[in-house]
């Protein structure tokens, strides 16, 4: 399973659902013999009654007798073949359980006697209810190790419907840890998310909130009078939430990103006709879906069903196609951000404090895309750059360097647009004035700054440009020179001398990626749609410089 950037550390919903744990492998290579000599003995004894009943010779199919105990049988088998990772082995000892099970309450129904029960007298076995308890709880568990079978053998899909399976019947037979099962249920979700499946993700993280509502909430006490114990529970559960409000945070992320993929044009900007038709079509599309997926996959009894439901109504799953329903989605979001940030503060959780503060910069960035007014839009790119640029002036880059990066080049990148759209505003004016020249400059003077301290990281001891750049710095070091080139070509001054020198800079860059790019052919690739326009500013710019030098001459 490949989730959606789930926060780090956490486990995935396929390998966190609650249940015993594969053994090691020293464990499971003691044990394997004897369960398997255990499970042929009570293959041949089920075996020999089934042939007996079919004759006639016993009053009690024996396949019914032991049905229980075959079952935990083939379910230990499983998890100890998964603990020597023969998952393959152990996919066909859980099957069997699993088709032992639907074999059994298709034709019996009736729960058959409990593993202990056999050793126990009549006036001594459980009851009816109580043995289909566990009858049903241990199919639950063939469930849960089925799901974690199907994901190491990459059968994703499969994987999460076991997991999503396990999850509904913990909740229907009463068998849960309101925690562990809230997070599983959230962090099935992120997989949800990936496959643009957001009915059902919305629905995981709604249980989630529910459940994780029953495992109580903050001590009554002061916090001095609270015991060790009683504070641990509390930071565990807080901590827990903030998990869950991060999982709510990439949902609302993800919706609002795949909606803009759906709404683009070419160049990056609303396609206002295909708005106008997704609107039609996407509604008519979600509710077909609604109604066919929702019985599928609900979770819980009635009383839980509609809290979940409550929580559910609060954030569309519907992709937004205008920027009213979009606000609605980044308002949710942006909530969770809150909630998140409570717990994951900068001091004490460094990394995901500042994940959370990227996200958040993320949904703005956004729900910029759905806003018409480019001045609205400036604002909020203004926002991002204050949210990361708090973060940023805190960090060390000798403790944090990778952290840095991403910022160095998130707020440098934010600066660009900003610069791009106050570029267009100027555009349409009549006249430009000294405040919207001083303004632009700024924003380019800024992205310029920050897009060099990108590049600067990456020099060595001895301050030089490594002459082959990493793979995953590789393209974000010449979008960075790109940039710094179209940004200089951008400056606006009345200075002739100031303009061949930004000019000179602006054919440096883009010369240092035409020239990086004959050397690394794979670079070539990654920068397949900056390259061609890189080589024909380092073919224009130099003609214009010659004009300008004339010009200067001319008049000194």
């Amino acid at each position: 399973m490949d989730p959606a950037v789930p926060p780090p550390g956490r486990r995935t919903a396929l390998s966190s659902c609650p249940a015993v744990p594969p053994p090691g492998r020293r464990t499971a290579l003691s044990l394997c013999p004897a369960v398997l000599r255990l499970h042929r003995r009570w293959r041949c004894r089920v075996t020999e009654g089934e042939m007996a009943a079919r004759e006639g010779g016993l009053e009690q199919d024996l396949s019914v007798k032991y049905s229980q105990v075959l079952r935990l049988l083939e379910n230990q088998l499983g998890i100890l073949w998964a603990g020597l990772e023969e998952m393959e082995k152990a996919q066909t000892y859980l099957e069997d359980a699993e088709s032992l099970y639907n074999q059994y309450t298709k034709e019996i129904g009736t729960p058959p006697l409990d593993t202990h029960e056999h050793f126990l007298g009549e006036e001594e076995r459980l009851s009816e209810q109580e043995r289909h308890k566990r009858f049903e709880k241990v199919y639950t568990h063939t469930l849960y190790y089925l799901a974690q079978v199907y994901k190491h053998l990459d059968m994703n899909e499969k994987a999460a419907w076991y997991c999503h399976t396990t999850l509904q019947r913990q909740l229907q037979f009463t068998h849960y840890n309101p925690v562990e099962w809230a997070i599983n249920a959230a962090t099935l979700s992120q997989y949800y998310i990936t496959k643009q499946l957001y009915m059902e993700g919305r629905l995981c993280l709604a249980a989630a909130n529910v459940i994780i509502n029953q495992a109580g909430g903050t001590s009554s006490e002061s916090p001095a009078e609270e015991s060790e114990e009683e504070r641990d529970h509390r930071d565990q559960l807080q901590q827990k939430r903030a998990e869950i409000a991060r999982c709510w945070i990439k949902y609302c992320l993800n919706l609002l990103q795949d909606s803009r993929k759906l709404l683009e044009d070419d160049v990056g900007e609303m396609d206002w006709d295909r708005q106008e038709e997704l609107k039609i079509r996407l509604k008519k599309e979600e509710e077909e879906k609604e109604q066919g997926r929702k019985s599928a996959v609900m979770f819980g009894s009635s009383e839980t069903f509609d809290l979940i439901q409550s929580v559910e109504e609060k954030v569309s799953c519907v992709y937004p196609v205008d920027f009213s329903k979009a606000r609605d989605v980044f308002l949710v979001g942006q909530n969770y951000v809150q909630e998140a940030k409570e717990f994951f503060q900068l001091d004490d959780h460094v990394t995901d404090h500042i994940e959370v503060v990227q996200d958040h910069s993320a949904l703005f960035k956004v729900l910029a895309f759905f806003e018409e007014d480019q001045e609205r839009r400036c604002k909020m790119h203004k926002r991002r750059i204050d949210m990361l640029e708090a973060v940023y002036t805190e960090l060390n880059p000798q403790y944090y360097l990778l952290v840095c990066r991403q910022l160095q080049f998130e707020i440098a990148d934010t600066y660009y647009e900003m610069m791009e759209l106050k570029v267009s505003i100027a555009n349409r004016l009549d006249e430009l004035d000294s405040h919207n020249i001083k303004k632009i400059n700024h924003l380019a003077q800024s992205a310029i700054m920050y897009y060099t301290l990108f590049l600067d990281s990456l020099k060595n001891s001895e301050k030089k440009f490594p002459e082959r750049l990493e793979a995953d710095v590789l393209r974000p070091a010449l979008v960075c020179k790109f940039r710094i080139g179209w940004l200089y070509s951008k400056m606006i001054t009345s200075d002739p001398k100031l303009q061949l020198t930004n000019l000179q800079q602006s054919v440096e860059c883009y010369r240092f990626v035409v020239d990086y790019c004959e050397m690394q052919p794979e670079a070539a690739k990654v920068m397949e749609p900056e390259l061609e326009l890189c080589v024909e500013m380092a073919t224009l710019l130099p003609a214009r410089m010659e004009k300008l030098k004339a010009k200067i001459v001319a008049f000194s």
